[in-house]
C-alpha cells in the first residue's frame, strides 16, 4: 500500500491491516538481523539520496499538512514542529548520512572471559526486535527513527501524529527506496497508514504479538496513554520540563547568552528550558538583566515574588507553572538561596530530562552534576544541546528519562540489547 493512502473502513478490516503490518514486519527481522552493515549503510545513503532528490515533493507535501494545522489553529511553536523547509530537508539528509557513518552496533562483542572449566563467553549485541515507534507533528521522526532502526537492524512500524501526515507519508517513501534499493525488505520500515487513534492502541496491544518494543515521542497525554495501555515494553520520557540554575559565581554575559538560547532557540523541543532559577546572592545583578535578555526575544515571564519585585512585566507564577511543560516562549522564574535550593527545586518538580548550571566555581558545578538526578545534566551549556546528533549518535528518537535500559539520547546503541555466546570443548556441568 502506498503510504500517501488513508484507511478506510470498519474496525474488523483496521484491525487486519494493523495485524498484517506487524507480521510484515516480524517476517523482514531475519533478513535485517542477518544483514550485513555495508548493506544497511547502502540503503542509508540511497534514503538519504532520495530526500534530497526529492526535496520539493517532501516540501509541497509539507505545506499541505501546514495548511490544514493553520486552519485548526495549532500554536507558534507546534507550527515550527512541523514545518519544513529546504535547509530542514537538508538536515534530515545528512543525519541519515551520519548515521551510516556509525559504526556497527550488531555483532559487536562488549565483553569476553573465560571459566576455570574452559568455557568462554561473550557479550554480544542483538537487535531489540520489531519497534513500534509513535509519534507526534515532527515529521523528520520519520526519517530518523527510520534511519535509526534500519542501523541496528530492527523493522519499525511508525505511527505519526495526523498533522504530519503527507509530510511523513513523503518520507517514509524516500526510506523505502532505500531500502530497495540495497535489496533490503520494504516491510523493515513501515508507516501506518491511517490517523485513526484506534491504530495507536492496536500497537500499545502488541499487533499479535508481534511488536517487541514501544518508543512514544509526543506530549504528555501522548505519553501517559502508553505508559498506560502498552502490554509490551516502553521506552521514553514523559516530559521535557527542563531547567536552568544560574549559581552566583556566573560569568554574566555567558548566564545571558545560555539562558536565552536554552529557552528561546526552539521553544517547542522538548529540550527547552521551562523554569530558570536564580542564585539570591547574584539576583540583584543578575536578574533583572536575565529578565530583559528574555523578555526582549519576546518571552513571557512568570515568576516568584522575589522576581516580580524586579520587573514590573513578570505574572504571578502559580504552583502549576513550576510543573509545566509549556513548549512556547514562556519561562517561569524563581530566585533560590544557593546551589542546595536549586537541587531541590529541580528533584520537586522536575522530570528528569535536562537540566543545567551556569557557574565559574567548579566544586559547585560538580556538586550539581553528581547531585541532580537527570538524564542529562549540563555545566555552562545550553540545555538544547539535549540531542542524540549533537551528542554525536547522528540523530536519536527521543530522550528516555527512564531508568533502566535506555537513557537519555535513544540512538542506535540504546535499540540494541545483548545476548551470550558460551563456547565450548564437551563441557557437563557436575550433579
Amino acid at each position: 500500500m502506498n503510504s500517501m493512502q488513508a484507511v478506510e473502513g470498519s474496525a474488523g478490516d483496521l484491525g487486519a491491516i494493523m495485524n498484517g503490518l506487524g507480521h510484515a514486519a516480524a517476517a523482514s527481522r531475519a533478513a535485517l538481523a542477518q544483514s550485513s552493515g555495508a548493506t544497511r549503510n547502502a540503503a542509508l545513503l540511497a534514503a538519504a539520496q532520495a530526500i534530497r532528490a526529492n526535496a520539493a515533493t517532501i516540501i509541497a507535501a509539507n505545506a499541505r499538512d501546514m495548511e490544514a494545522a493553520r486552519a485548526r489553529g495549532l500554536s507558534v511553536a507546534m507550527l515550527d514542529r512541523l514545518q519544513l523547509n529546504d535547509k530542514r530537508v537538508e538536515s534530515m539528509a545528512a543525519g541519515i548520512e551520519q548515521i551510516a557513518a556509525l559504526d556497527d552496533p550488531i555483532g559487536g562483542v562488549s565483553a569476553e572471559w573465560s571459566r576455570p572449566n574452559g568455557l568462554t563467553i561473550q557479550r554480544v549485541r542483538v537487535p531489540l526486535g520489531v519497534i513500534g515507534i509513535i509519534y507526534e507533528s515532527r515529521p523528520n521522526v520519520t526519517a530518523d527513527a527510520g534511519a535509526l532502526c534500519l542501523k541496528s537492524a530492527n523493522p519499525v512500524i511508525l505511527r505519526g501524529g495526523s498533522e504530519s501526515r503527507f509530510s511523513s507519508a513523503a518520507i517514509h517513501d524516500c526510506l523505502v527506496a532505500g531500502l530497495r534499493a540495497a535489496g533490503l525488505p520494504e516491510a523493515a520500515i513501515q508507516l501506518v497508514p491511517t490517523t485513526d487513534r484506534a491504530a495507536v492502541g492496536m500497537m500499545l496491544a502488541g499487533l499479535d504479538q508481534q511488536i517487541n518494543v514501544i518508543v512514544p515521542r509526543g506530549g504528555r497525554s501522548l505519553v501517559e496513554r502508553v505508559q498506560k495501555e502498552a502490554r509490551v515494553p516502553v521506552i521514553g520520557h514523559l516530559e521535557g520540563l527542563c531547567h536552568v540554575y544560574v549559581d552566583r559565581d556566573a560569568d554574566a554575559d555567558m548566564a545571558r547568552s545560555i539562558v536565552v538560547n536554552a529557552k528561546l532557540r526552539r521553544t517547542g523541543i522538548c529540550g527547552s528550558a521551562e523554569t530558570l532559577l536564580v542564585d539570591r546572592a547574584c539576583a540583584p545583578s543578575m536578574l533583572p538583566m536575565l529578565l530583559n535578555a528574555l523578555a526582549d526575544g519576546g518571552c513571557e515571564l512568570r515568576g516568584d515574588a522575589a522576581t516580580q519585585a524586579v520587573d514590573k512585566r513578570v505574572k504571578a507564577a502559580t504552583e502549576q507553572d513550576w510543573r509545566t511543560e509549556y513548549l512556547d516562549a514562556i519561562i517561569s522564574v524563581r530566585v533560590v538561596d544557593g546551589v542546595d535550593e536549586a537541587i531541590r527545586h529541580i528533584a520537586t518538580y522536575g522530570s528528569a530530562h535536562t537540566d543545567s548550571i551556569v557557574t565559574a566555581n567548579a566544586a559547585t558545578a560538580e556538586k550539581f552534576l553528581r547531585e541532580v538526578d537527570s538524564a542529562i545534566v549540563l555545566h555552562n551549556a545550553s540545555t538544547q544541546f539535549a540531542d542524540g546528533g549533537e551528542f554525536g549518535m547522528g540523530a536519536e528518537i527521543g530522550i528516555s528519562t527512564d531508568r533502566f535500559h535506555a537513557r537519555g539520547p535513544v540512538g542506535v546503541e540504546q535499540l540494541t540489547s545483548y545476548k551470550y555466546v558460551v563456547r565450548g570443548s564437551g563441557q557437563v556441568r557436575p550433579g
